[in-house]
């Protein structure tokens, strides 16, 4: 792996520990948690449909998610039929199916849709950048598609990842999302990179809770700065 990056620091942390101490413990912490955590399928789509998955996904419980992205693509099928339908139509198949901001997001996948038949010639881009132009689609979104759409090393950096990362030490505590991206980066081995977020969002809805974690039955707590006390709830945002 590569050197520590010129944009990391080792200040914001609340207990001291060096780049090569820090990058041991992040590799037994991923490989634990791999363990712990597994998935036969990584890949959830082609990465039109991972793309418009994600979409449906903000803001909403993954049960809610999955049903309504199944429903949409039974009656839509592809999306040559999406980029014609009109907004207010989708707009209202999702507000029946109880999508919240399902006004935006309607717009969101038509629009979306469109722009990548006629720019992109019906193929989702495959660059974070690129990614990152089309409606509704941040850095976490874009990291979501390249990892579960194309199958590419990337880290998408959601709720739970943000909190799993600060707690387990992985980075700053009050850094901003794209930060802790960086820093997973940096410390984990890239060939890992697409394990990570399945891997902490599965630890963080069974183990690693927002309210009363459970610590004691965690397979990371003797790796972990939070469970002993170095890394509080207050210092995380």
């Amino acid at each position: 792996m590569a050197g520590k990056s010129r944009s990391l620091s080792l200040e914001g942390f609340t207990f001291e520990e060096s780049w090569e101490e820090k990058r041991k413990r992040a590799e037994k912490i991923v490989e634990i948690l791999m363990k712990t955590h597994p998935r036969e399928k990584l890949l959830i789509g082609d990465p039109y449909r991972t793309l418009v998955h994600c979409i449906i996904s903000q803001r909403m419980r993954d049960e809610v998610t999955y049903r309504v992205w199944e429903e949409l693509f039974e009656k839509y099928r592809d999306i040559e039929t999406i980029a014609n339908t009109p907004v207010d139509e989708m707009r209202e198949f999702l507000r029946k199916r109880g999508v919240g901001l399902w006004k935006t997001k309607g717009e969101w996948i038509v629009e979306a849709s469109r722009i990548i038949l006629e720019k992109y010639g019906g193929r989702v881009p495959d660059d974070i950048n690129e990614l990152m132009k089309l409606p509704g689609i941040g850095r976490k979104c874009a990291n979501i598609v390249l990892a579960y759409g194309f199958g590419r090393q990337a880290i998408p950096v959601d709720t739970h990842v943000n909190r799993i990362s600060k707690r387990l030490g992985l980075a700053p505590p009050r850094v901003p999302p794209e930060k802790v991206e960086e820093y997973l980066m940096e410390l984990i081995p890239r060939d890992k990179w697409i394990y990570v977020n399945h891997a902490m969002v599965d630890h963080g809805r069974s183990i690693c809770k927002p309210i009363r974690p459970k610590c004691e039955s965690c397979p990371l707590k003797e790796l972990c700065p939070y469970a002993k006390g170095l890394v509080r709830d207050e210092d995380i945002r």
